[in-house]
């Protein structure tokens, strides 16, 4: 008689809980709709722009995220570091172009530099990122989770310091080899600027995936994602895919370095904080450990940034950081495990 009443009672509070769920949703994408839609509607071009600043974002936030997330679906490590290691990338990449190579204007010459110093970049970010895992995370690995992490945190302070010591205390301006301006589609204005970050941005990502997808490389990261004894067994080398999967994240947080600093300018010791934050966030969004996702989530971050801080109807650059957790709480109350996760269970 027991057995029959729980059977009865929990599917009834699980069909309970998924209305509210769906109601809440279905509130919740509702109020984004009438809010966007009014700003359309008050400001056509001011929306525009937003979003194309929410664009522009939302790309430089998805390289970021997806070292975390690569990282974090391999050996379920939140790697804190990585977004220091952005902030590396950044400095590393307008002292070579820059100081090194001279080039301080827009110009053909320095645009094939450019393209040099983003794969300079790459292997610098990615050789650091390699050597991290190296040195602090190997030995951890069969640790309590809790000693990872920690050390990650730590070798953050350490990259952080090599910042402080290379940027300054005070943020540092770069001169930019970008084209500066803008042409008109009908009413609106597009900045020559999104253009490089897109030519950029998504020939990194479709490269990524097709690593991922179809190479051998790739295959031995997926199995050593979903059983690193079993793909021990099959005669994948582990060491040396999850070096690999750091030298990839740590090139995409360089080719977000390159990005950050043709396009903002400015860097500070402490940019990896602040960026890399959001970028944590952008990967949580989308549902941490699925490559999709992470770029899903950055995108709509960097959306949902620039329509808040750009819009007439809007809370503001003040309140920017703010939104992005809140709906960030909301999702993690509603759909914990992200947009396009999975949900886990763990055996007790």
């Amino acid at each position: 008689m027991a057995a029959t009443v729980t059977s009865t009672v929990v599917p009834a509070a699980i069909d309970r809980k998924a209305v509210i769920q769906r109601i809440a949703t279905q509130v919740i994408l509702l109020g984004v709709v009438v809010w966007l839609g009014a700003n359309l509607i008050n400001s056509p071009s001011q929306f525009f722009s937003a979003g194309m600043v929410g664009l522009n974002l939302g790309m430089l936030y998805a390289l970021i995220a997806l070292g975390y997330t690569l990282v974090y679906g391999i050996i379920e490590l939140i790697n804190f570091a990585h977004g220091d290691l952005f902030m590396l990338g950044a400095l590393f990449s307008g002292f070579l172009l820059t100081t090194v190579m001279g080039q301080d204007h827009a110009g053909v010459l320095g645009i094939v530099l450019l393209l040099v110093t983003v794969v300079a970049t790459m292997i610098f970010c990615g050789g650091i990122n390699v050597t991290l895992e190296f040195v602090a995370y190997r030995r951890l690995r069969r640790a309590p989770k809790l000693a990872p992490l920690i050390t990650a945190v730590g070798m953050s302070f350490i990259l952080q310091f090599v910042g402080l010591k290379w940027n300054g205390s005070t943020p540092k301006q770069w001169p930019s080899v970008l084209p500066e301006g803008s042409f008109g589609i009908g009413d609106f204005q597009v900045d020559y600027s999104l253009l490089a970050v897109v030519a950029v941005t998504v020939p990194v990502l479709l490269l990524l995936r097709w690593v991922i997808t179809s190479t051998r490389q790739g295959k031995a990261m997926r199995a050593v994602a979903q059983d690193q004894d079993a793909a021990r067994l099959m005669g994948v080398n582990v060491n040396r895919t999850i070096s690999f999967t750091f030298l990839i994240g740590g090139a995409l947080a360089g080719t977000a370095g390159v990005i950050y600093q043709q396009v903002v300018g400015t860097t500070a010791y402490s940019l990896g904080y602040q960026l890399g934050l959001i970028a944590f966030v952008s990967a949580v969004l989308g549902g941490i450990g699925n490559i999709t996702g992470a770029v899903l989530g950055g995108l709509l971050i960097g959306l949902i940034q620039g329509f808040n801080d750009g819009l007439p109807y809007g809370f503001g650059q003040k309140w920017s950081q703010s939104v992005v957790f809140a709906i960030l709480i909301l999702l993690m109350v509603f759909k914990p495990e992200g947009l396009l996760g999975r949900p886990t269970t763990e055996k007790v």
